[in-house]
């Protein structure tokens, strides 16, 4: 059980991040096993050609049995706007010391070879390893894979905003719990510490490489949870419903599935996401629709949220 104690004004500093890093080192848990991660297996169809080509040795050996991975690969990101060259960039600043404790805690019974040598050498290497791993295998996806993890944060912000911070805590995941100010992670490992976010604030991170919450390893690394993102099952899948062929004749295909998926508010990303199409198609599309009067729309922080209006609603149930 992993504890965070919020203090004082802590209660609003829960803050949400996306980082292109997390997403690439947690990936690795997929080549390590990926039977336990049945979502990601059409991309690891796509991608098994150009893996081929990677030193594939090194990245297996950043994950162990229990798919733990380094804390320094996963620091805490700081902001939803994370880019990839900035984060790995700044892990060259990583002292040795922390290197070699970090690859320690994941290989606690000896460091496979090819981990093995001057920290700084060892760093150096990982870190070529990594960008080669994003250019290959990350860099053709990471903006549908932005897009999902871009509308969880959306969600919760929503959330959090018309139910409170308990109950947004309770619906990232089953395992977090928010109790008299402090957060309860549950874990399947006997990895057990407390920590104050006094000062330092808490990070939540959707991924798309998490089956459950998890944290640190360290309780000296600033307070984060990273959590599996919702709307992971729709990441490689297409929207392939039908919609009426009377109400299609009449505003067209596309604004017929939007019609159709627009019973709960969602922003234009994830529609894009779920339809297979660009954001700006999307938001082309949206914007004929609410000057029809068939949509409503409200703004969510960085983002717009559409619903259909009754009039909408009226349309779907007579086609």
């Amino acid at each position: 059980m992993i504890e965070y104690e919020l203090v004082g004004n802590d209660l609003g500093e829960v803050r949400f991040a996306i980082s292109p890093l997390n997403e690439l080192v947690l990936s690795l848990r997929t080549l390590r096993d990926p039977g336990r991660f049945p979502l990601q297996l059409p991309w690891l169809r796509a991608t098994e050609p150009s893996r081929a080509a990677l030193g594939l040795e090194l990245l297996r050996a950043l994950t162990n049995e229990a798919l733990w991975t380094p804390d320094f690969l996963t620091p805490r990101p700081y902001t939803p706007l994370g880019r990839i060259d900035d984060e790995l960039a700044a892990l060259t600043a990583t002292p040795g010391a922390v290197v070699r404790a970090d690859l320690a805690e994941v290989h606690p019974d000896g460091l496979p070879a090819v981990l093995r040598g001057r920290p700084d050498r060892v760093l150096t290497r990982i870190l070529v390893a990594l960008q080669e791993y994003w250019d290959a295998c990350f860099e053709p996806y990471w903006p549908r894979m932005r897009t999902v993890l871009e509308a969880d944060v959306v969600y919760r912000g929503r959330v959090m905003a018309r139910s409170g911070l308990a109950a947004m805590f309770a619906d990232v995941d089953p395992h977090i719990q928010l109790e008299d100010r402090v957060v309860y992670v549950r874990l399947r490992s006997d990895l057990s510490y407390r920590s104050s976010a006094a000062g330092r604030g808490l990070t939540l991170v959707p991924s798309l490489f998490s089956r459950r919450a998890s944290a640190p390893i360290s309780a000296d690394e600033p307070p984060h949870i990273m959590y599996p993102a919702r709307g992971l099952g729709t990441l490689w899948e297409t929207e392939s419903s039908t919609p009426s062929a009377a109400l299609a004749g009449v505003i067209g295909r596309v604004r017929a599935r939007l019609m159709s998926l627009l019973e709960t508010p969602t922003s234009s990303t994830e529609l894009a996401v779920r339809l297979g199409v660009t954001p700006a198609a999307v938001n082309q599309h949206l914007r004929a629709l609410r000057a029809a009067g068939l949509l409503h729309s409200a703004r969510h922080g960085r983002s717009v949220l559409y619903r259909r209006s009754d009039l909408g609603d009226r349309l779907i149930r007579g086609s």
